[in-house]
C-alpha cells in the first residue's frame, strides 16, 4: 500500500491525465486519441509510468496490408481482368475492339491477356490481328473477393491461399504491404491497483511567492518528486577523444616553448622525400608504401636555388662532406605528388624559410600522415605523428633526449629510453621506447635523431645543429582509452563518443 501511495503522490501532470484511460493492450494510438494529449506527451508519460513499475510497454511488428490508389479504384469497379472477360462474353473480339470497349489501359490490357492465358480462360488466335475467345464463362476470380475486405488489414488473419493472392496484387501494385510496429501497454500488478485509486488534479506541483501570499496551497496535496527514478542521461557536445588527445599533445609542445607548424597532406616529392636526403630509388618511395595523386600527379618545385641545392646534395653530397648517393637525381621525379607520408615534410619546409635571426627556434607539429599498408586491428592507412625540431647552434644530442623525456613525462609516461637506429635523414638516430606503467613492458613509438648536413645545408644554407623527432602518437592514444583495435579510432559509434572519457593527464 506504501508504494501504491507513494506512487499516486508522485505522478506527473501528464501521467495523472492519462491514468484514466490506461487499461491492460490498449495502443498508444488508441491513447493519443482518448486522452486529448499529443502523441509525445504520452509516449513520454509511459516512459515515467514504466519506470515506476506500473506498467511495460510492449513492442510487436505487424505486417499490414493497405490499398494503393490502383486498388481503391477496383474495389469500386472490379478487376481489369473481369472487364475483360465482359467484353468477350458476346464472342470473340480484336485485343483493339476489348481495349476500345473496356477503356482499359495498354499496360492493363496486355496484364490481363497475360492472366487469363495463364489460368486457361482464353483462347488467342492469329489472323490480322490476335483474335481472343473466352473459354469459360463464369470464371471466379479469388483475388477480386480479397480486395473486397476491409482495410487495412493483418497480413496475420488471411489463410495461406489469401497470403499467395495478395502478394500476386502486391506485384501488380494493386495493394501495398508494410511492416507497422504497435506499441500497446501491459498493466503490473501495482498498475492495475494504481486505476482504482481517485487520481486528482488538485495537486500543487511548485510552491511559488504568490502562492504563498494567497494562502492558495491551503487544503491541497503538493506532489512528491521521486529522486530515485531513473533519468535520461544527457550527453553533452564534446570534440571526438581523438581530437582531445592531439589537442592536449599541442598544448604540451606550447609550454615547452615550441611554436606549431603547420601545412598541406598534400605534398611533391620534393618535399616529402628528396628535401630530407631520401634517395629516388629507396623503397618507402614505391606504391606498396606511398600514395601517389593521380589528378594533379604532379606539383612545382620551389625556386630553382633550392632545387640545384637538394639536387648536388643526392648526387655529389653538395657543399656537405658527403659523396652524396652518387646518380642522377630527377626533377620529374620530384614533381610527383603524395600523401605525405610523414609530418617531418613541415619541419623540411620550415627549415628552407628561415632566416639567421630567427634561430635558435623550437617548432612542433601534429598532424595526419598516409601509408599504404593493409589495413588491420594494428594498422590504418592514415595515422597522427608528433613532428619537432630544435634549430640551435648550441644544441647537441643530450637536448634531444631531454626534450623527448620531458614530452612523454607529460603524456603519462615517466620513463623512456632510447635505442640506435638508421633514418635516411638523421644521424645519429634513435628509436623511442617508453615504459608502461600499468602493464610493466616497453612501448616502441618512434624515431628521432640529429638532422643530417645534407638536409640541413641543403634547405639553411649553413650546418646548424637540427635535432628531430617524429614518432607516431596513435599508439599512445590506444593506451590511454584502453582500446586494442586501432580501427576503434575512427569507427563513429555513437555510443562510444557519448561515453569515452575527456583526456585528463
Amino acid at each position: 500500500m506504501t508504494n501504491l501511495l507513494e506512487l499516486a503522490q508522485n505522478l506527473h501532470p501528464l501521467e495523472r491525465k492519462l491514468v484514466p484511460f490506461l487499461k491492460e493492450g490498449i495502443s498508444i494510438s488508441e491513447l493519443t486519441e482518448k486522452s486529448n494529449l499529443k502523441d509525445v506527451e504520452v509516449v513520454r508519460a509511459l516512459q515515467w509510468l514504466q519506470n515506476k513499475n506500473a506498467l511495460n510497454i510492449q513492442t510487436e511488428e505487424k505486417e499490414i496490408a493497405t490499398l494503393e490508389k490502383t486498388g481503391e479504384e477496383y474495389k469500386n469497379t472490379g478487376l481489369p481482368e473481369q472487364k475483360f472477360i465482359q467484353a468477350l462474353k458476346n464472342g470473340a473480339k480484336t485485343l483493339t475492339e476489348i481495349q476500345e470497349q473496356t477503356k482499359l489501359s495498354p499496360q492493363e490490357t496486355n496484364s490481363c491477356l497475360g492472366i487469363l492465358k495463364k489460368n486457361q480462360l482464353v483462347n488467342i488466335t492469329k489472323e490480322k490481328e490476335l483474335i481472343i475467345t473466352l473459354t469459360n464463362n463464369k470464371p471466379v476470380f479469388l483475388e477480386e473477393q480479397l480486395l473486397k475486405k476491409n482495410y487495412p488489414l493483418e497480413t496475420a488473419q488471411l489463410t495461406k491461399e489469401e497470403k499467395t493472392l495478395l502478394e500476386n496484387l502486391k506485384k501488380r501494385n494493386i495493394i501495398k504491404i508494410q511492416l507497422k510496429k504497435t506499441k500497446t501497454v501491459q498493466l503490473t500488478e501495482l498498475g492495475k491497483e494504481l486505476l482504482k485509486q481517485k487520481i486528482t488534479d488538485n495537486v500543487i506541483e511548485s510552491l511559488t511567492p504568490q502562492l504563498l501570499k494567497s494562502q492558495n496551497w491551503k487544503g491541497k496535496t503538493f506532489r512528491k518528486y521521486d529522486v530515485k527514478i531513473n533519468v535520461p542521461k544527457i550527453y553533452n557536445g564534446k570534440r571526438h577523444f581523438v581530437k582531445q588527445a592531439i589537442q592536449y599533445a599541442k598544448n604540451v609542445w606550447l609550454e615547452m616553448g615550441f611554436q606549431e607548424m603547420q601545412g598541406s597532406i598534400v605534398q611533391t616529392s620534393f618535399w616529402n622525400f628528396d628535401a630530407l636526403f631520401t634517395a629516388q630509388d629507396h623503397p618507402v618511395r614505391d606504391m606498396q608504401d606511398t600514395f601517389f595523386i593521380k589528378n594533379p600527379s604532379t606539383g612545382k618545385l620551389p625556386d630553382k636555388k633550392l632545387v640545384k641545392q637538394v639536387k648536388e646534395a643526392h648526387e655529389t653530397g653538395g657543399k656537405t662532406k658527403s659523396t652524396g648517393w652518387g646518380y642522377k637525381w630527377d626533377e620529374e621525379e620530384a614533381k610527383k605528388n603524395v600523401l605525405r607520408t610523414h609530418t617531418t615534410v613541415l619541419s623540411a619546409q620550415t627549415l628552407a624559410k628561415l632566416k639567421e635571426s630567427d634561430l635558435p627556434i623550437k617548432l612542433f607539429s601534429v598532424g595526419k600522415c598516409f601509408r599504404n599498408e593493409a589495413v588491420d586491428w594494428c594498422h590504418l592507412a592514415e595515422f597522427n605523428q608528433t613532428e619537432g625540431i630544435v634549430i640551435d647552434p648550441n644544441a647537441n644530442f643530450q637536448h634531444l633526449l631531454g626534450y623527448l623525456k620531458e614530452f612523454f613525462k607529460k603524456m603519462g609516461f615517466p620513463k623512456a629510453r632510447f635505442r640506435p637506429a638508421h633514418f635516411p635523414y638523421t644521424e645519429p638516430s634513435i628509436e623511442i621506447d617508453v615504459y608502461h606503467p600499468v602493464h610493466k613492458k616497453w612501448i616502441e613509438l618512434g624515431g628521432a635523431g640529429m638532422f643530417r648536413p645534407e638536409v640541413v645545408i641543403s634547405l639553411l644554407g649553413k650546418d646548424v645543429p637540427v635535432l628531430a623527432w617524429g614518432p607516431g602518437f596513435d599508439r599512445i592514444i590506444l593506451d590511454y582509452y584502453k582500446i586494442k583495435d586501432i580501427r576503434e579510432l575512427y569507427k563513429n559509434d555513437l555510443e562510444q563518443l557519448r561515453t569515452t572519457k575527456m583526456w585528463l593527464k
